[in-house]
């Protein structure tokens, strides 16, 4: 199971990676310490996504979708971010290998669970 050039830029050199200080919302798939994850955190300010960053223990197919899809969001107003779609993630990636589909699939569905969560402020 190879993955492309892309994918391994993403993976090895990932953007937006880790805790994002002042988020206002975190969306997660999977459970953290029991296999794979990927969570998404957003600065969200008057509907538009002004930053972006994940984290995520998953192979390098997990991470390049969740790198990519933190680099799509950026900038965009939240309704544009709802629109874009697993589907999305693999053509701009240029392919997953077999089997790797689900983790551009978990990406997405880690940004609109985060898209519907904000995080309580004290």
């Amino acid at each position: 199971m190879a993955f492309n050039d892309t994918v391994m830029i993403l993976a090895n050199s990932p953007r937006n990676e880790g805790k994002l200080e002042g988020a206002s919302h975190t969306g997660t798939m999977g459970v953290p310490g029991e296999g794979r994850y990927i969570r998404i955190h957003l600065i969200v300010e008057a509907g538009t996504i002004k930053a972006a960053s994940f984290e995520s223990n998953g192979c390098p197919a997990s991470i390049a979708s969740a790198s990519l899809v933190c680099q799509l969001v950026c900038g965009k107003p939240v309704e544009n971010a709802r629109q874009i779609g697993g589907k999305d993630v693999i053509v701009i990636l240029r392919g997953l290998p077999e089997g790797k589909a689900p983790m551009a699939d978990m990406a997405v569905s880690a940004l609109n669970e985060a898209l519907e969560t904000p995080v309580p402020q004290d």
